[in-house]
């Protein structure tokens, strides 16, 4: 018979026994949590990689040196499913350059959700009034604001691939940038104004447009400077009514093809603008032409042209978005600005025609100035398939036997000037044309080495008899197997 002593040292032996299984219980889950935080190790299963980051990504992001903080508007709660379903891309993107970054003191990326409805203060103060739209953040320099139509690659109206990355990536670089791109409007030649508010005339709104982009803005007037600076990044000529000089001509030759200058040109008709000898040289030919269209859909009730890109250009950087999304043009009285099928044979050189009115319906009329003239003479006024409202020019030299070329000079012109004045800003075509050629003509357009993602869609589909089965099988089937394995068990223990 065993002793009381026996009896306690058991009692203590068991009590020691238990509390070493707690403590090495918690030393192992405790060890397992220490290293899960400083030595973690992710692997992406997924088939499109949709949580990891390129490595171009990770590379940037590994090197950023000031903090980044992004603002997300849209609701995963929407309506709009679209809306719904960006959110979820988005989200899931953005914890992935959190988790990139958050071993960066200096260069952090942080995301924040803000509901622009239930915190309109904090909404204001940021200058956010759309709440579907994405703010990236860089403390003291403009805030750069992502739309939905930037973070998808549509096709026929269905969306193909998710952009997200390489529009993040490409914002982040452009708002971490001390520098920031310069735009010089020219003037003296009765170009419109960055500071008018006029409706027809004025730039007003659209000086608002670039600087929220961290774009620097400022007006150049080459008879007074006689030299374009150096950091001009892109030249703007919008609506001039007055001849440029042979010496200002000269001046933007120089600057086109010495400094691979980027120069957008908005030229309406009736006004000649003494610049033929400068677009002739990049294959452009501006048609001293007004272009009528007398097509039902062709010209709404105040005369405007309704346009679209052509074939060709639905695959140009400038008007990709436009025919992606099948978003039409405004414009008011326009030109023919169209390739010059007469230049130069020059291999460097790539034309191409961008927008277009329908040319089944449309002629470009020679003698615009007898208002009483309305009709196509084909002996005299262009034929409609020979017309364009928009025409991009771009010089690329090749780099000796190699493989790569280096990109040149830049030119887009557009046959009329008044889509981008304050009455036709609003007008949605008209701003993303303007700003795809901004982006396309100052490199913004360039692709990073960064995949896309593609939408994968899944869909079930079940006949009558099939969905009624599973009904059944949820319903029964599954919970009967467990009250079977229940009432085994049960029976075993109990025998």
């Amino acid at each position: 018979m065993s002793s009381p002593t026996s009896f306690r040292a058991a009692r203590w032996g068991r009590t020691l026994n238990l509390l070493a299984q707690a403590v090495l219980f918690i030393t192992l889950f405790g060890g397992l949590n220490y290293l899960a935080v400083h030595y973690a190790w992710r692997f992406d299963l997924t088939q499109s990689h949709r949580h990891s980051l390129s490595p171009e990504t990770l590379a940037y992001l590994n090197k950023l040196d000031v903090p980044v903080r992004i603002v997300v508007t849209l609701t995963e709660d929407s309506d709009n499913d679209q809306v719904a379903q960006a959110y979820r891309d988005v989200s899931g993107l953005l914890r992935e350059y959190g988790y990139a970054t958050e071993n960066n003191d200096k260069g952090r990326v942080t995301t924040e959700y803000l509901d622009v409805f239930q915190r309109r203060r904090d909404a204001e103060a940021l200058g956010i009034t759309d709440p579907n739209s994405i703010l990236v953040i860089c403390d003291g320099r403009p805030p750069l604001k992502i739309t939905l139509d930037q973070l998808y690659d549509v096709k026929d109206q269905e969306k193909k691939a998710f952009l997200g990355e390489k529009v993040f990536t490409a914002a982040i670089l452009d708002v971490s940038n001390p520098s920031r791109k310069k735009i010089y409007f020219l003037q003296g030649h009765g170009e419109m104004q960055l500071d008018d508010v006029s409706p027809d005339r004025g730039l007003s709104l659209l000086k608002g447009e670039l600087i929220s982009r961290n774009f620097d803005v400022a007006p150049l007037d080459l008879s007074k400077q006689h030299k374009i600076p150096e950091d001009a990044s892109v030249l703007v000529i919008a609506g001039p009514q007055g001849r440029y000089t042979p010496e200002e001509q000269e001046m933007l030759r120089q600057y086109l093809s010495t400094r691979a200058g980027r120069l957008l040109a908005l030229l309406p008709p009736m006004y000649p603008n003494g610049l033929d000898d400068l677009l002739y040289e990049w294959g452009i030919l501006a048609d001293d032409v007004v272009i009528y269209d007398s097509g039902s859909n062709g010209q709404n009730e105040n005369g405007d042209l309704i346009l679209l890109p052509t074939d060709d250009g639905a695959k140009h950087p400038v008007t990709k978005k436009l025919a992606d999304y099948r978003i039409p043009l405004r414009f008011g009285l326009s030109r023919s600005v169209r390739p010059d099928l007469g230049r130069t044979l020059d291999n460097n050189l790539k034309v191409l025609a961008l927008v277009h009115p329908d040319p089944a319906t449309s002629w470009g009329e020679r003698n615009y100035r007898d208002r009483s003239v309305s009709t196509f003479d084909p002996n005299i006024d262009l034929k409609g398939d020979m017309l364009a409202v928009a025409t991009a020019s771009e010089r690329v030299t090749p780099e000796g036997g190699l493989k790569f070329t280096v990109p040149g000079g830049r030119v887009v012109s557009f046959g009329s000037a008044d889509w981008i004045a304050n009455a036709r800003l609003g007008v949605i075509g008209n701003l993303t044309l303007f700003i795809s050629s901004v982006n396309w003509i100052t490199d913004r357009d360039i692709d990073l080495n960064v995949p896309v993602r593609p939408i994968n869609k899944f869909q079930l589909s079940l006949t009558q008899n099939q969905l009624r089965n599973l009904r059944y099988s949820l319903f029964f089937l599954l919970p009967g197997a467990a009250a079977l394995l229940g009432a085994i068990v049960y029976w075993t223990r109990r025998s």
